[in-house]
């Protein structure tokens, strides 16, 4: 099994997960609306899932807000395809694919870090938090408050992950 909070160092530089908190005020970049763009997304600005799809009784829409439906592009995208980055510099932070946070999961934020820093538990085993949504999920995922988790063994074509860098 791979320990997805490892933490390296090169040529004094410190590589890690971001925490959750780092993870949304990067993603948010000052905003707060649902998207770092506003208050809908469009697969013009995001790849993600933007068609209906009915499983059993429940329809999942492609649409978000008072946005309309788009394309279902079915893969990962190359990075900067929309052109649309955030305040920070930042591209795809909506969409494309999940992201591995540092922090194990917590149901809500009672008694979370107040200092930005990953929210662990003693069990290295214990699930872990991805934010940001996929290609393959509908677009209330890929909103910057949306959070989700896993087994820190899971691997699918739909998760990735973002590095932070700083003074070791």
């Amino acid at each position: 099994m791979i320990t997805i909070i490892s933490v390296a160092t090169y040529l004094g530089l410190l590589y890690r997960l971001p925490s959750e908190a780092e993870w949304e005020y990067a993603c948010r970049a000052g905003t707060t609306t649902p998207f770092h763009f506003g208050e809908t997304i469009t697969t013009e600005y995001a790849n993600y899932r933007g068609t209906d799809r009915h499983i059993g009784e429940t329809l999942y829409r492609g649409s978000y807000g008072h946005g309309f439906k788009g394309e279902y592009r079915k893969h990962t995208t190359s990075v900067k395809k929309f052109g649309v980055a955030n305040a920070f510099g930042l591209y795809d932070m909506h969409g494309n694919v999940w992201e591995w946070c540092a922090d194990h999961w917590h149901d809500n934020y009672k008694e979370a870090p107040s200092d930005s820093k990953a929210w662990l538990f003693d069990d290295d085993n214990n699930t872990r938090l991805l934010r940001g949504g996929s290609w393959n999920s509908y677009p209330s995922f890929c909103r910057c408050a949306e959070r989700d988790w896993f087994s820190p063994n899971f691997r699918d074509h739909n998760i990735g992950f973002r590095v932070v860098c700083s003074a070791a």
